[in-house]
């Protein structure tokens, strides 16, 4: 049997504040959008590499609060880069965890928590 990537989907409420958040500060894409007609609910999907989130507005789509591990190789390099952006909201710094693995945490704006790790398996 095998099975294929898993694509989270995470609760957002405010359009704006999304992409800000996952496209200007993150550095996320975003490949496409979504909305049944205008003024209906948004769903889209961003990506960064071969990591791809789908962000909804949708009620029941996801349940704000989820937290999720994203493995990079680059740790370090991805944690400069967000120091230097102007986003007033988060200041992520790594941590040293008791498995030891190099950890950067951060939330977005409606509760979300992604950590950034540079654990293997």
């Amino acid at each position: 049997m095998k099975m294929g990537k898993t694509t989270p989907i995470l609760r957002i409420f405010d359009e704006s504040k999304a992409r800000e958040f996952y496209v200007d500060f993150l550095g996320f894409q975003v490949d496409w959008e979504h909305r049944f007609a205008a003024g209906m609910p948004l769903y889209l999907q961003v990506s960064r590499g071969s990591c791809v989130l789908h962000l909804s507005e949708h009620h029941g789509d996801a349940c704000p609060g989820a937290a999720m591990r994203i493995e990079t190789d680059s740790l370090d390099a991805l944690h400069q880069e967000l120091e230097q952006k102007d986003y007033g909201f988060a200041r992520p710094a790594i941590e040293v965890m008791p498995w030891d693995s190099r950890d950067m945490s951060v939330r977005d704006p409606f509760g979300n928590r992604l950590t950034f790790t540079d654990a293997v398996g």
